[in-house]
């Protein structure tokens, strides 16, 4: 509980930057919440030290202040000193806080020239993502053409027609995933978006129930209406990461379950599985890119373990973590164990009234 306030202080500390904004750069706030979380710890350890040398001070002092020192004879070598009470304790109260201020601020220094080097690590990544998702937008491009043509060729009673429509969908959903990065990858924020939390359940609980049913999990998506500050697409893909991810950690004959919970200005998704929780990896990094735990994976990855669940690369949560942010919501473990893991996704709301069209309208591209 103690480790879980910490990291949201810190985490409530780093959001925010020097003009006063909530700053929604995803990589910009693992690297500060990395300088806030070392300079925390290195103050309060100066904080704890000085503290003991002014209570070491002033015990020594009370104790010449007692009768039986005070009625002691001087030797030859001895020194008095005549300290008035009032100026002593300023003069150590001024000197321990002094002491604390630049323990701080030098705490604060270095821990951004230690942390520069994981900064450059990031961009070194951005820049890779962003030259990846660039050389995917025209073979989609190509390919949710010739998706079209094909749905335009396949007549309205075809049965094949509805799979025709799904794929249509698909590469429509691609498309805004490749573009999605790009937006991540140049740091720019994208239009305000605002989608259906029901509808994107539904959708939800159609797309993923083939992946549950193929690994002998059931899934219960528990149904809820809200309006999200989040685009169809961005708000579609964060909930089948989140699923996808438990679904692939959780052993044939377990449960996956969806519950959504308001919480004043904001919907809480919580995604809860019954796998082996997570080990090996400190879980507030799961989000962090190609971060991986031993036994279990954290991305959208391929590969089984023994148990049968799926290994991972460490992306796909670092891609939840990216469109969250920059929504201004954020994405957490919960709670994790033997009995399974907790992912809680927090998206802000929106009225009613300003509602978009839904995710299956968007995402069909009609």
């Amino acid at each position: 509980m103690i480790d879980t306030a910490w990291n949201r202080l810190v985490d409530a500390t780093a959001r925010w930057s020097l003009r006063g904004a909530p700053d929604r750069d995803a990589d910009r706030l693992v690297s500060r919440r990395s300088v806030i979380g070392i300079s925390i710890r290195v103050a309060g350890v100066s904080a704890a030290l000085v503290i003991g040398i002014i209570a070491l001070v002033v015990a020594y002092v009370a104790w010449q202040l007692t009768p039986g020192q005070q009625r002691e004879q001087p030797g030859p070598f001895d020194v008095h000193i005549t300290l008035d009470t009032l100026d002593l304790t300023v003069a150590i109260i001024g000197v321990g806080g002094l002491a604390i201020l630049f323990a701080g601020v030098a705490s604060w220094l270095i821990a951004r020239r230690a942390v520069r080097p994981l900064t450059e690590a990031l961009h070194v990544q951005r820049t890779f993502v962003a030259d990846a998702s660039h050389e995917l937008r025209t073979p989609l491009a190509v390919l949710h053409a010739r998706v079209q043509r094909l749905r335009m060729q396949t007549p309205d009673d075809d049965p094949r027609r509805r799979i025709v429509d799904d794929l249509t969908s698909d590469t429509r959903i691609l498309i805004d995933i490749v573009d999605d990065l790009l937006e991540a990858a140049a740091g720019t924020r994208s239009e305000p978006g605002v989608a259906g939390l029901q509808e994107g359940l539904a959708r939800l609980r159609r797309d993923m129930s083939v992946l549950a049913d193929d690994r002998h999990v059931r899934l219960h998506v528990v149904d809820h209406s809200a309006s999200v500050g989040m685009t169809p697409t961005q708000l579609h893909r964060c909930l089948v990461a989140l699923t996808d991810n438990a679904i692939g950690h959780t052993p044939p004959g377990g449960t996956v379950t969806v519950t959504t919970t308001p919480e004043h200005d904001r919907v809480c998704v919580r995604v809860q599985d019954d796998g082996s929780g997570i080990s090996g990896i400190e879980p507030t990094r799961v989000f962090d890119r190609f971060a991986h735990g031993t036994g279990r994976g954290h991305g959208q990855g391929h590969g089984h373990s023994a148990d049968g669940t799926r290994t991972g690369n460490g992306i796909g949560l670092a891609l939840v973590r990216e469109i969250v942010v920059r929504a201004g919501g954020d994405v957490t473990v919960e709670s994790t164990g033997d009995y399974g893991t907790v992912l809680a996704l927090r998206i802000p709301t929106v009225h009613a009234a300003t509602s978009a069209p839904t995710i299956t309208r968007r995402a069909e591209g009609r």
